[in-house]
């Protein structure tokens, strides 16, 4: 997991950042994204891409990063913005808000991505898989996915009938199946198709 990271210091650079996004593919809510810089010597070897992690282990996990990072910056892109500019440009632009965030803490010499290419001053690597690769990647994948499943946690109190605790937004039969019932609310990403078909349907917003 330490592998880009030891390549980077080994080329000279002293702060690497990686960042990652939680929440592309839920038809509700914001797309969260995350950097995470840990100290050159840094290890965890519990730390892994949030897929692969328990919700237990995630919110453990989440704890100890923020404790042990040189800095964390984490920017939340509303649904609103991904309607306005499509999902790829939202996970982007928050990609690298998030970035600007964790720099203003610590300057960041080199930013590894989950395959996202992203506009800087700085060397961005593009990494496939690599929230499974990086462990700076990996702990931004924990930071975004936990920041967002508690902002879903929250909407579910707001808005019990939907169940979004348990599917956290994502398009399962019983999200689909309570989106026909109770139709959609503010939180809703119109761009995409279920919701569209729900808007034309219904005729709400």
């Amino acid at each position: 997991m330490k592998e880009y990271e030891n390549y980077y210091y080994n080329e000279g650079y002293n702060y690497i950042g990686g960042t990652d996004e939680a929440g592309r593919g839920p038809l509700v809510g914001p797309v969260v994204c995350a950097c995470v810089v840990f100290p050159k010597d840094y290890e965890n070897d519990e730390i892994n891409d949030s897929k692969k992690l328990t919700e237990k282990k995630r919110e453990k996990l989440y704890d100890i990063i923020m404790k042990d990072a040189l800095s964390v910056g984490v920017s939340i892109i509303s649904p609103k913005v991904i309607d306005e500019i499509n999902i790829l440009e939202a996970s982007r632009l928050g990609m690298k808000n998030a970035y600007i965030e964790a720099n203003k803490k610590i300057k960041i010499d080199v930013l590894l991505t989950d395959a996202m290419d992203i506009d800087l001053s700085i060397p961005v690597i593009k990494i496939i898989k690599g929230d499974a690769k990086s462990i700076s990647i990996a702990a931004a994948s924990i930071i975004a996915k936990v920041t967002r499943d508690r902002i879903l946690d929250e909407l579910d109190k707001k808005y019990p009938q939907y169940g979004y605790k348990n599917h956290k937004g994502y398009p399962t039969k019983a999200h689909l199946e309570a989106i026909e019932k109770y139709g959609i609310n503010e939180e809703y990403r119109k761009s995409y198709k279920p919701v569209q078909k729900i808007i034309e349907k219904q005729g709400n917003f």
